[in-house]
């Protein structure tokens, strides 16, 4: 049967719903466009501008594709995806065997997924697509199972590459492989295209054969090459640089090279007859397919494995908490928005690659995210002014005291100048890389004249600015207004901007308190040292001066590796779990084992681990309380704003019972409780480590002072985001003496953060002891004895050639 013939009839399967129907697995087939249109009922159906328009409609109105409705789902006993999709001993694709006994197929675990994601966009969400976009649907639901089958398959895999069709490996969901392909190739379809009927390169075609079919080739060609990329360069390199001679139009003989593409032609038609037929999807409508999953998932980074979170889901290999799903239909105000948004994050997702790949970023790749930052800086500030025009009318209808709905605070993540906002600061490491002062201090300035986009980061913008207001003043312009005479008269304009940044800084409540540290520092520096304000004219910070750690402890051992700049150090562990003596652990673990051995703690090197998992545990049914628009889809690990200011006034009644039962000894309760309802699914929750057992954890939170537990949870309520980091490294307990200790380890050379000490004044205020280990290596130690013992000798030498009379009481303070 040839391959024509073969499409004609799985088009007329397609339209042969009596058949599926008799099939002896009737909950597997997808209903078509035209019942599923049938189930929409007259008041749920709605007419939208540019989405499925027909030739006849007039008046721009279109009737939208149809899908199922949020009403029919309701109506289905089981919620979320469990619903949507078949149950998963329903959902296991059986053998070919079983296959060919119960006829053709009419669902898979991947076609259900791609068409769950395309439903519930189109539901509510089809104005974001026009009606070219909306044909490209058309044409993928008119697909028979096969068909789509084989296109959902291929969109899974590499973006934009060629596959061999005699590769695949469909067999038991597809019953003719060339059949399918050449659908999908079409005119009339045109989701595909086959290397017959495209230009490819020598390169992608060399890219389809494997080493084994590539190496014949070389041989022939003489090329002496090890491995595939050695084989397909020299193969390249053969195919630009062939000379052959021709007969030039004097009529003499002359060497030419690469004869107008012509040897690289006769490569390619030689690597294809080995690969066969191939096929690859077309750009454009897999394009248009990622962009449903952007709408689908509420993506603000760009991937285009977009299916992966809901086939895991759907396996079982990643589940998710239960809440109640509220999408915001408009999200996206237009289709210009997403759009934009979606050209926004591939933008991001290049700067990303470009500043994250191996090693320190090259100048090149500095220069690109440069050029990419100077692109979006304009567009950037209209969205901005756009943004405080929406403010400004939201507060002259609510009144002053009423600055933003409080949905709009996460919701803005959505928007494309969230984007801009966030490429604009990777922008900010080239200006500094390249020392244009002047472009980045303008950028700075910008940043924080804006408080609606990435508010987390104005901290560290006051920081750069009074920075460089301090130190490269010489290189800031002056203001046209101003009049300077001298450089001291600049120098002193400059150091005076900076105390006001700093000051800006200090006053600004959207600053965390994370940076007040550095900014407070900065402020009495340039108070004291460059504009030498009399003391009672200068601030006065020794009112919020921070607890320091209850004690200092420090801990001797073996360090194998030497001390390197921004690399950790390797210890040889004091007590080996193996009995090896030459066994090596990290400082932390070093310590760890100290602690446990010679103190009598349990212990984990957690970092923030544990605080984050008591929190999520102590918290769940709130985490996924219902509160409108921040569950957006079923694959959240937290609500949506939990990283925002929004989270504790929302929940503020909610959140102070809880913390009330957690100060009245609770927390245990509360625990067991969450680990007997979700302890066997186990679902993804931002911050829970479920490999903490129920017993540890109820052993861990018997040791806290209920007070001080309420207060850590407090201080992440309201700021999660931030206080996420900078917890103590390590983590001590004693269910014996119901007492907990959190313990900061630190080596030679190394100081604590303002992060670290903002977490050890918040536990040492909670009434939980903290300490400050140094880890000191034996030789190093004694090094320092001897060097302490030899200016402890001279002072008491000088002493003496003094010829002063001192008593041996007074040389043992000194010899102290």
């Amino acid at each position: 049967m040839s391959a024509s013939s073969s499409a004609r009839r799985i088009r007329e399967q397609a339209g042969d719903t009596d058949s599926s129907k008799s099939s002896s697995r009737p909950s597997k087939r997808i209903r078509t466009g035209d019942e599923l249109a049938a189930s929409v009922s007259p008041n749920t159906a709605r007419s939208t501008t540019g989405v499925g328009a027909e030739s006849g409609d007039t008046g721009g109105a279109v009737e939208p594709i149809p899908v199922p409705t949020p009403a029919e789902r309701a109506c289905r006993p089981e919620s979320g995806l469990a619903a949507s999709l078949p149950h998963i001993e329903e959902a296991a694709e059986p053998e070919p065997a079983a296959a060919a006994a119960h006829g053709p197929y009419t669902s898979s675990l991947y076609t259900d997924a791609f068409e769950l994601a395309l439903d519930t966009v189109l539901a509510e969400e089809s104005h974001l697509f026009d009606e070219a976009e909306a044909e490209i649907f058309q044409r993928f639901r008119s697909l028979p199972y096969e068909a789509r089958y084989l296109y959902v398959r291929l969109f899974l895999r590499k973006s934009g590459a060629w596959f061999r069709t005699s590769k695949f490996s469909y067999q038991s969901n597809i019953s003719d492989i060339p059949a399918a392909c050449e659908l999908l190739c079409s005119p009339d379809i045109a989701l595909a295209q086959q290397a017959s009927d495209a230009v490819i390169t020598l390169d992608e075609a060399a890219n389809l054969l494997t080493l084994e079919e590539l190496r014949p080739i070389a041989k022939d060609d003489q090329v002496n090459c090890s491995n595939k990329a050695q084989i397909i360069s020299a193969l390249k390199a053969k195919a630009t640089t062939q000379g052959r001679l021709r007969v030039g139009q004097t009529g003499l003989l002359g060497f030419g090279f690469g004869g107008e593409g012509q040897e690289e032609k006769k490569y390619i038609n030689r690597l294809l007859d080995i690969a066969g037929p191939c096929i690859r999807l077309n750009s454009d409508a897999a394009s248009l397919f990622h962009k449903v999953h952007l709408v689908f998932y509420r993506s603000t980074e760009y991937t285009e494995s977009s299916l992966t979170t809901l086939i895991l889901a759907r396996t079982t290999q990643h589940k998710y908490p239960h809440y109640i799903v509220s999408r915001t239909s408009n999200i996206f105000a237009s289709r210009a928005v997403l759009v934009e948004f979606e050209e926004a994050i591939k933008l991001q997702a290049k700067v990303d690659l470009l500043l994250e790949q191996s090693g320190a970023p090259t100048p090149e790749s500095l220069q690109q995210v440069l050029d990419i930052a100077e692109g979006v800086w304009p567009r950037w500030k209209e969205l901005v002014e756009q943004e405080r025009a929406k403010v400004k009318t939201v507060t002259s209808s609510f009144g002053d005291g009423v600055e933003v709905l409080v949905e709009r605070i996460y919701l803005r993540r959505f928007s494309p100048a969230w984007v801009f906002t966030r490429i604009l600061h990777k922008g900010l490491l080239s200006l500094a890389r390249a020392k244009n002062y002047i472009r980045e201090h303008l950028l700075l300035t910008e940043l924080l004249s804006q408080k609606f986009y990435h508010t987390a980061r104005r901290g560290a913008w006051y920081q750069r600015k009074a920075l460089l207001e301090e130190r490269y003043h010489s290189f800031l312009p002056t203001p046209p207004d101003v009049t300077l005479r001298t450089e001291n008269e600049k120098k002193r304009y400059w150091h005076k901007k900076a105390l006001e940044t700093c000051c800006a800084g200090l006053e600004d409540p959207l600053t965390h308190i994370t940076f007040h540290l550095d900014l407070q520092k900065r402020l009495k520096k340039i108070e004291q040292s460059h504009l030498k304000i009399p003391h009672r004219q200068q601030h006065d910070f020794s009112h919020l001066s921070l607890l320091r750690p209850t004690t200092t402890r420090t801990f001797t051992g073996d360090r194998v590796s030497p001390c390197t700049l921004g690399r950790k150090t390797i210890w040889r562990h004091p007590y080996p779990p193996t009995g090896d003596e030459n066994s090596t652990c990290s400082v932390e673990e070093m310590c760890l084992s100290r602690y446990k051995n010679e103190l009598g703690w349990e212990g984990f090197h957690s970092e923030s681990t544990i605080i984050l998992t008591l929190f999520a545990h102590l918290f769940y049914d709130i985490l996924f309380l219902y509160v409108p628009n921040v569950f957006e889809t079923e694959y959240q690990t937290c609500p949506l704003d939990l990283f925002t200011e929004a989270f504790y006034p929302t929940r503020a009644s909610e959140i102070n019972h809880r913390l009330v039962e957690i100060e009245n000894g609770k927390a245990r309760e509360i625990i067991e409780g969450v680990w007997d309802r979700e302890g066997e699914r186990k679902p993804h929750v931002v911050g829970l480590d479920w490999n903490l057992d129920k017993q540890t954890l109820c052993d861990i939170v018997q040791c806290f002072p209920g007070q001080g537990l309420a207060m850590i949870c407090k201080v992440l309520c309201q700021e999660y985001q931030q206080r996420s980091r900078g917890i103590p490294d390590l983590f001590l307990w004693s269910v014996e003496r119901k007492e907990c200790m959190f313990a900061e380890v630190k080596s030679e050379n190394d100081r604590l953060s303002d992060a670290q000490r903002l977490w050890i004044h918040v536990l040492s205020t909670a009434g939980i002891k903290t300490e400050l280990c140094l880890a000191v290596a034996a030789k190093e130690e004694e090094e320092a004895q001897v060097k302490k013992e030899k200016a402890v000798a001279w002072k008491v030498e000088q002493v003496k050639d003094e010829d002063v009379d001192v008593d041996d009481k007074e040389l043992g303070r000194i010899s102290a």
